[in-house]
């Protein structure tokens, strides 16, 4: 099963806040966008859990 890693980038930014989708192998999946807030990046984390489980596939090439 895979996981969540929430991450502060070390860069000053205005934006530091980022999460990370692991495989159970622990080969990094996808990376968010950058958030301001630690509470912003978990909601990012909540919508992809809520949004993700979809059977559709779209093929564009």
């Amino acid at each position: 099963m895979g996981y969540y890693e929430l991450r502060k980038s070390h860069k000053q930014t205005q934006q530091p806040w980022y999460f990370v989708l692991i495989a159970s192998n622990h080969e990094v999946i996808a990376v968010s966008e950058m958030y301001a807030s630690k509470q912003s990046a978990l909601n990012g984390i909540k919508s992809v859990r809520a949004n993700a489980p979809s059977e559709d596939v779209r093929d564009k090439t």
